[in-house]
Formats: C-alpha cells, structure tokens, sequence
C-alpha cells in the first residue's frame, strides 16, 4: 500500500487528449512528512504514519506536542498512519504526489458534508403523504407509521427515521488520477470527491 494525505480544493474541468471536457476534484496532495515509522520488532506490525498541513506548536496539545518531540518531526494538524507501505522512508522525509501515476485508479477517504438533521423526505428519499386532500393536515413531508403497536412496542434497529444526515467517513473506489501537477503538489481525479472545500482527503493504492 501507499498513500499521501490531501487537502480538497475544489472542482474544475480540463480537456483531455481528445478534445473531450473532463470534470474533476483538485486535491492539494502533500508534501507529507514521516512522522513515526513502526516495524515488526517495536510494534508488532509494519506501517509509516504521515503528517500534513503544518502548524505552529503553541497549537499543539501535550500528547501532540510529545509525539512531535519524540520523533523530532514538525508539528502537523492531520496525521494518518499507512499499513505495509510500499515506499521505504525514514522519519523527516517528504513524500509527495510523484508517487503516483497519471491514469493509474485510487481509493479516496474523506468525511462527507454535514447536513444536520433532518427528515425522512430528505434523508431517506421519501414521497411523504402526498397531496393536501383527505384530511391531512400539515402532514406532507411525514414518515407516517411505523409498524409497532403493542408488539413489539419498540422500533427495530435500522428503521428509516429523520435523524442526523452528513458527517459519515465515505471511501471511493477505483477513481482515477487525470492529471497530476508535481510542481503545485496537485491531484486532479476524474469525478467528484465527498467533503466540502478544505476538508482533509486520503489518497490511497
């Protein structure tokens, strides 16, 4: 496996090789920092955790700040660790977006945008109870019932309800890379990304 943490900027669109307009996410991928590399003997188990997007240490809280000193690196707001990864990096070392291939296909983490909460109209697709006549009375966008009486007199786990929507840790497949810029630390990916502009991303292969 290797990866790289990023920083979505928004969307735009390029064109391609045959004059064809291609829609794509621009990701601010890197450089990351290594900040901890663990092996076999020490941890049990081979993985390089990454830093990325610096900050200034006064904004770092005590169990930050001592994992920074420790290792001796910068003090990084977005840390991800990478199991078994492919490249043989020590810590301090930078690793940018050069370590993947235009064309090549990805897998990219990202939190979704929040939508507080909500109905189950907007949630969960419903009609609600259509229109204004008999006698329905400010019931449009209700989810109607339930199913529970006196039994089982509970709601089953998994029943489609308003609640909180967004917010859910999302994993794409099979994305592709259209365009990479070393010079600007860029990932142009084919499509759209989940996340709002300036949340953090995982690119990964």
């Amino acid at each position: 496996m290797k990866g790289i943490i990023g920083k979505k900027i928004g969307m735009t669109h390029y064109f391609g090789e045959e004059g064809k307009v291609i829609s794509c996410t621009v990701i601010e991928a890197g450089p990351c920092v290594v900040v901890q590399k663990k092996t076999d003997d020490t941890d049990g188990y081979s993985a390089v955790q990454l830093g990325f997007d610096e900050m200034k240490e006064r904004n770092s809280n005590k169990a930050q700040a001592g994992h920074f000193k420790k290792s001796n690196a910068k003090h990084m707001r977005k840390i991800k660790e990478f199991r078994n990864f492919d490249l043989d990096k020590n810590v301090g070392d930078n690793i940018t977006c050069d370590i993947f291939t235009e064309g090549e296909k990805v897998s990219v983490v990202s939190t979704s945008k929040g939508k507080g909460f909500q109905g189950v109209v907007k949630r969960h697709n419903f009609s609600g109870v259509g229109m204004r006549t008999h006698g329905q009375h400010d019931r449009h966008r209700a989810p109607g019932s339930i199913g529970s009486s006196s039994y089982p007199s509970r709601v089953f786990k998994g029943m489609k309800m308003a609640g909180h929507m967004g917010s859910d840790t999302v994993k794409m497949r099979n994305i592709k890379i259209a365009k990479i810029i070393s010079d600007k630390n860029l990932i142009l990916l084919n499509g759209s990304v989940p996340g709002s502009k300036g949340s953090y991303v995982i690119i990964e292969r």
